[in-house]
Order: C-alpha cells, then sequence, then structure tokens
C-alpha cells in the first residue's frame, strides 16, 4: 500500500516529508518498549517465536524481532518503519538510524533501552519544548516562527492565538503529567491529519509511556503506537499476516487463544449461547448437520458432543462441516483433518454416532455443493466470530458478507448462529476507528488484567498473539488489506433480515447457564438481554453479542 499523494504537513510542506518505507518484515521491529524487571526473549526456531518474560539483565526484542537462527537482535531506538526525518527533510535510511545493543547501556535510569544521549524521553514540558524548537529549525529553518507562536502561548497563559496553539499546549500538559490516553489520541488525530511533524513529535514521546509488561493502558498503547507507526510505513498487513496465533512449542502449553479462552469468558459465552440455541432447535432430530465457518480448532463443539451425548432418548447422528483456510491451519500446526480426529474421538469416548466433512477455503468462496448437504439431516449454521472477517459493500461490489448469508439462507437451515464482537469500525473513517478500538480494547486489557497476573509467563504472548494483531490490523490498514472489520448488532440484524432470516427466541435455561458460569469471573463483566439477544460486557461496555436466527 502505497503512501496517499495528498499526504502533507503543517505550512504547505509536502514535498519535505516522505515516508520511510519497511525493508522486510523480518527486520521490522516494533517501537522499543522496555521495562526493568519483565523483559521478552524471542526463542526463534522453525516453529515459531515463542515469547517469554526473563529477568532484568537480559536483552528485549517485540514483535517480528527475532531472527531466523534463534539469536538476539540488537535493540533499535528507530524502528525501521519509523517515519523519520534528517535535518535536510529527506527520510533517514535503515542503516543512518540507531541501533545500538541493550546491555552496553542499560542502567536503573534507562528503562527503554536506548542509550541515555539518543533518548527522546522527556522529563517536563519545558524540555519537550526545547526539542520542538530545535526539530523545528532542523525541518521548517530558524526563521519560521511557529514555535514562537506556540511559546508565546504558554507564556501568556491564553489560548487566544489560535484553537491549534491550545490543543498544543494541552498535548504538551498531557504529555507532561504522563496521560498516555490523551497523548495516543493526539498522535491518531495527528496521523488523521497528516501533520507528520506532530505525529512523529508524539510517537518519540509515546515510546517512553508505553510498555507491553505495564499496566493496562500501557500495554494497549504499545500495540496502539504501533499500528500508528505501521500504518505510516504502509507495513499493518504485513504485520498482521506475521503475527498468527501459533501453537506454543512446548507440548505442556496451551494454545494461545485457549489461554485467552480459559482466563476471559468472552468465547465460552459465545460458545455456550450459540451451543444452546443449537441444541434447542435440534432437540428431536435424529440427525443433526452443522456448518461451522470458521471452525478454527474446533473447540465449540465439545461441550455440545457431551449434551448431546446426555440427550433422553439417546444421542443424534451427529455430522460437522468444518470451514477455514490456511490461515488457521498455521495455528493448529497441520490441516483440518486434525479437528476431525480429535472431535471424533471425543464423540467415540461419549459413544455418539459422528462424522467430519473438511471444506479447507477462504469463507468467501464457499458454494452450496462444497459443504455436502444431505436429504434428511436437520440443518445448523454457526458464525462464531467470523462474518466480521468477511468484506462488505463498502470493499468489494461481490459483498461477500451479505452473499453467504443469502446462500446460507437458500439451505433452509433449521438455525443460524451469530457472535461476534459488539464494535463499530467496519465503515468508520481513521480517528473516530481509533477511538473505538482504543475504548473497546481497553476494557479488553482491563478484563485480562483481573484474571491473569501481570507477571505471568503467557499474559504477554496471549495479547500479541490473539488481540495485537487486530488492533494493529485495524489501526493500520485500508481497503482489501483490513480484514478486521467489526458491526454492531444493530447492523448485523439488519443484514440477516434483508437475507430473509427471522430471529430465533433465545432459551431461558441457556441464559441461566452462562450467568451461572459469570459467578466464577470478576464481578465487573455484566450479561445483559436485550431485544432478544444476549450481550456480555465488562462494567459499562458491551463487548460480546449473541443471538439466533431461522
Amino acid at each position: 500500500m502505497q503512501a496517499p499523494d495528498h499526504l502533507r504537513s503543517r505550512g504547505g510542506m509536502s514535498s519535505r516529508f516522505l515516508y520511510q518505507p519497511m525493508k522486510n518484515v523480518e527486520s521490522y521491529c516494533m517501537p522499543q518498549f522496555q521495562t526493568l524487571d519483565h523483559q521478552l526473549h524471542y526463542d526463534g526456531s522453525s516453529q515459531g517465536s515463542h515469547l517469554s518474560i526473563l529477568n532484568s539483565h537480559e536483552k528485549y526484542c517485540t514483535l517480528e524481532s527475532s531472527s531466523a537462527n534463534g539469536t538476539y537482535v540488537n535493540v533499535a531506538y528507530n524502528s525501521p518503519s519509523t517515519v523519520s526525518f534528517s535535518p535536510t527533510g529527506s527520510p533517514i535510511s535503515q542503516q543512518d538510524s540507531h541501533s545500538y545493543p541493550c546491555d552496553p547501556h542499560h542502567s536503573p535510569d534507562n528503562n527503554y533501552g536506548s542509550p541515555i544521549s539518543g533518548s527522546c524521553i522527556t522529563d517536563d514540558a519545558n524540555d519537550f519544548r526545547n526539542k520542538l524548537r530545535e526539530l523545528e529549525s532542523d525541518l521548517l529553518g530558524p526563521d519560521s516562527g511557529i514555535f514562537d507562536s506556540i511559546e508565546s502561548t504558554f507564556q501568556n497563559g491564553t489560548s487566544n492565538d489560535s484553537p491549534e496553539m491550545d490543543s498544543c499546549r494541552q498535548v504538551m500538559e498531557a504529555i507532561s503529567r504522563g496521560d498516555l490516553k490523551l497523548v495516543l489520541i493526539a498522535c491518531a488525530k495527528a496521523v488523521s491529519d497528516n501533520d507528520l511533524l506532530m505525529a512523529q513529535w508524539l510517537m518519540d514521546e509515546l515510546r517512553g509511556m508505553v510498555s507491553v509488561s505495564g499496566e493496562p493502558m500501557q500495554r494497549l498503547g504499545a500495540y496502539m503506537l504501533e499500528g500508528l507507526v505501521a500504518r505510516l510505513a504502509s507495513s499493518g498487513s504485513s504485520i498482521y499476516k506475521a503475527l498468527r496465533c501459533k501453537e506454543p512449542e512446548s507440548a505442556d502449553l496451551l494454545s494461545y487463544m485457549h489461554i485467552l479462552y480459559e482466563v476471559c469468558p468472552y468465547f465460552k459465552f459465545g460458545y455456550m449461547s450459540a451451543n444452546g440455541a443449537i441444541a434447542e432447535a435440534m432437540k428431536d432430530e435424529n440427525k443433526v448437520h452443522i456448518i461451522d465457518f470458521q471452525i478454527g480448532q474446533g473447540s465449540q463443539w465439545v461441550t455440545l458432543i457431551q449434551a448431546f451425548a446426555g440427550r433422553p432418548g439417546g444421542p443424534p447422528h451427529i455430522r460437522i462441516t468444518g470451514i477455514d483456510d490456511s490461515t488457521s491451519a498455521y495455528a493448529r500446526g497441520g490441516g483440518l483433518n486434525i479437528v476431525g480426529k480429535r472431535l471424533a474421538k471425543l464423540a467415540e469416548l461419549f459413544k455418539v454416532p459422528f462424522e467430519f466433512h473438511a471444506a479447507a477455503m477462504p469463507d468467501c468462496e464457499v458454494q452450496i455443493k462444497d459443504l455436502g448437504i444431505q436429504a434428511g439431516e436437520a440443518l445448523a449454521v454457526n458464525f462464531a466470530f467470523m462474518l466480521h472477517h468477511l468484506p462488505d459493500e463498502s470493499v468489494s461490489t461481490q459483498n461477500h458478507r451479505d452473499r453467504l448469508l443469502r446462500l446460507v439462507k437458500s439451505m433452509s437451515p433449521k438455525v443460524v448462529t451469530l457472535v461476534e464482537q459488539e464494535s463499530n469500525t467496519n465503515t468508520a473513517a481513521f480517528f473516530p476507528r481509533f477511538l473505538e478500538t482504543l475504548n473497546y480494547y481497553m476494557a479488553m486489557f482491563e478484563s485480562i488484567d483481573a484474571t491473569l497476573p501481570r507477571e505471568h509467563r503467557e499474559r504477554i504472548n496471549v495479547e500479541q498473539h490473539c488481540l495485537a494483531r487486530d488492533v494493529v490490523n485495524i489501526i493500520a490498514c485500508e481497503g482489501m488489506e483490513r480484514v478486521e472489520r467489526h458491526e454492531l448488532l444493530g447492523k448485523w440484524r439488519s443484514r440477516f433480515r434483508m437475507a430473509g432470516f427471522s430471529q430465533y427466541p433465545l432459551s431461558s435455561l441457556v441464559n441461566g447457564t452462562i450467568k451461572g458460569l459469570l459467578e466464577n469471573y470478576c464481578e465487573k463483566y455484566r450479561l445483559e438481554e436485550r431485544d432478544g439477544a444476549l450481550y456480555l460486557g465488562w462494567m459499562n461496555r458491551d463487548l460480546v453479542a449473541s443471538c439466533a436466527w431461522k
């Protein structure tokens, strides 16, 4: 994705500011974040990178910073994908950017892995003003006068010059008091306005405020800053593809996604509510065919097979068609046959007649002929956390999102289940999308913090592989490259109704079971039923919505 032609900075200096292109995915590092006591290490091998927390004197790397042979890579203060400028206004090459080993410069006062002499971390607003004046002189010339106007505003304690001056003062004050959220928002606004000078200043400051092992806001801020840097470098799609949720190398560890499944109720809530609707619809059926779009590792069907095994009168014959593409195959460590064997073994244990049909293809390519529909089967279709990946009319004239719903309706299913994140990022412009992402994932990171101790060795892995990739994609990518396109349930309702569906009533028994599930988690989780749908939230924020259709 090329930089847009209209990219500009203040003062019409469009010819002075250029993107620094990313050399390749392997050389790409996040803006380097480090804390004194908890650092990261990549165990790079052919099986994928494995992050773990190490002692304070060991070296620190972040996203995609491990080399192919598993050796450490020196921390680069200026990331290859960071927009950097020389005094002449030309981009600084990767070779010219400052790259330093961590250890030679490590000291108790140097917590972020960069040499003390090269740090852009400021202690107060006055220090920041001096740095801005120096950078302004280098980039715009000694007589530009822009910063003199800003300085006058500070000295007079007024904001009569312009709203822009007032905004700049507020940003400086936010930096001085360490208000990470406000500085992130200001940086995103600068990126949105193509104000590259301001964006670069704020990115430099943000590097000293975020940490992948800090408080929830610091951790989320690290990945949101990653997204902003990647947006300017046009590298978001590469990072998204590289951060696939791979199984950990050690056989005694659960997958990162399964850890998230265990520590937070979001996936359990979604799977339980969908399974409850399917079980209710199929209570009198002898042959059940479940079509699962984006089946992943098949975890959803473990509890349903067990539930069918205990059904009065005996279990039905169950056939599951699992649809998935190569990305999930990477996460599983193999093809769909792995899922089929796992579920078949479980069904045999519970004496449930079972068949598995694999459809290894992207969801948008599925046709009826690929689904193995057979006469005499009651059909259930499952859309759990997947429809938002399909492009709609705002991205493609083919509109696979609505096309797939019409295709499913033509098969006359007995029940269709929908589980989706309750977020609005599909057609939103960049800046409101950034704000929505910040608020949504802040609730997610807070909820993880309430369950998984901050020093837990797998927490960083979970956040990086299961959440960070989505954050980067939402912030950094546009068009077909942006695959994380969430919609609110109101919009999904409109799509289902246009396809000819009507809403399937919820089961009070299932709702009660889910309420019991939440009693095992933090009291800040809440469950609410509204307009025939269930919403799971954290405090005052809805995070996941679930409903069924027929």
